[in-house]
């Protein structure tokens, strides 16, 4: 790494000392890979980082999108970006079934990854790829970004303070057309509504209960793929406690999060992946509202993607090899109730035959 002089960050209330250039590569030259560079370049103040390369089977697409985005570094695949010596840290925006391998391959080769969710496609992929990292000493973190959104931390501060009293119940609910897109609908590129827009769901109500439901019971609809295309969800904690999930692939839903507690409740505005408004319990709504950008994104407030590459920046920075915001122990949890969400309603992967070591 190069390092330059001490520059003082200042992100929501906190303070982040980056003394170092982070030199990021990008791993595919996808849509949401767009978005999360489209987010990254836009910031005015991302510290001392910098995408340097992007690298695509494809390398005319690659070098378009090096194009669009001002990138002076084009691989033409991921073995040669991973030897080089000019990378730090990559981002990786693969299909799912392609994201344990590439992960792997980085690492291997000495890259922090930030990889986009899910980790992986089941839970033994997901607790051999953390071994690996540990083993390697590198930073790595699913990409799941809301739980950065400042609206995420303004309410875990309410709750935090007390003014919902305790929490007992969490309703969510995620739908958005994408059924016949092909991520989605085709079991061989590891589609799953759970595991592409269900995952958000979950981690909600991981982030608020913070702890591992003692049930869950799910029920689904699968496509002649046998991929669910909807799931409704219900987890059960300790003491009556609830979280209710609807996820839907066929058509748009409310997209809103409530939290309940004895004091009342706070809701998080569509899009609860992401939000701009947040309802306090009080009834007030506070806006919080993303960054622009001259270049379009392709998914609803993707500016918000930079958000997950400061929290990356910071844990490097500190020598961190997890976020605390997003651990591994997170990600393992999260595997492991999509992998039992899967089951009950009836979806099989080739990979859940398999051993990792």
């Amino acid at each position: 790494m190069s390092y330059t002089g001490v520059r003082t960050v200042e992100i929501h209330e906190n303070t982040y000392i980056i003394n170092m250039t982070l030199r990021w590569g990008i791993v595919t030259a996808g849509k949401i890979c767009h978005d999360f560079v489209n987010a990254f370049n836009s910031y005015p103040n991302k510290g001392d980082q910098v995408i340097v390369a992007v690298a695509a089977r494809d390398k005319s697409k690659a070098t378009a999108f090096a194009k669009t985005h001002s990138i002076a570094k084009v691989f033409d695949s991921y073995q040669s970006m991973a030897a080089s010596k000019d990378i730090d840290v990559v981002y990786i925006g693969a299909l799912n079934p392609d994201h344990y391998e590439l992960a792997k391959l980085y690492l291997a080769n000495g890259k922090h990854v930030l990889c986009e969710k899910p980790l992986c496609l089941n839970y033994k992929q997901t607790e051999s790829l953390i071994r690996f990292a540990k083993k390697q000493n590198l930073f790595l973190m699913e990409a799941v970004w809301s739980r950065f959104s400042p609206a995420y931390i303004e309410l875990e501060k309410e709750i935090n303070a007390g003014k919902l009293g305790d929490i007992q119940y969490v309703e969510v609910n995620f739908g958005v057309p994408i059924a016949a897109v092909d991520r989605l609908r085709l079991k061989g590129l590891g589609g799953s509504a759970v595991l592409d827009i269900g995952i958000y769901t979950l981690q909600f109500a991981q982030y608020i209960f913070k702890e591992e439901p003692i049930k869950v019971t799910a029920v689904g609809d699968l496509n002649e793929e046998g991929v669910d295309l909807v799931d409704t969800v219900i987890l059960d904690y300790k003491g009556g406690r609830k979280a209710v999930l609807i996820i839907n692939t066929q058509m748009r839903l409310w997209n809103k999060a409530t939290v309940y507690g004895s004091k009342g409740r706070a809701t998080i505005e569509d899009p609860f992946h992401f939000p701009e408004t947040l309802i306090h319990v009080d009834g007030t709504a506070e806006k919080i509202p993303l960054h622009t950008s001259s270049i379009p994104y392709n998914f609803e407030n993707s500016a918000g993607l930079v958000f997950e590459a400061m929290e990356v920046a910071r844990c490097i920075k500190q020598g961190l090899k997890e976020s605390p915001r997003m651990s591994h122990q997170e990600s393992l949890l999260l595997a492991k109730l999509e992998d039992e969400i899967r089951k009950q309603v009836g979806v099989h992967f080739d990979v859940d035959d398999k051993e990792y070591p």
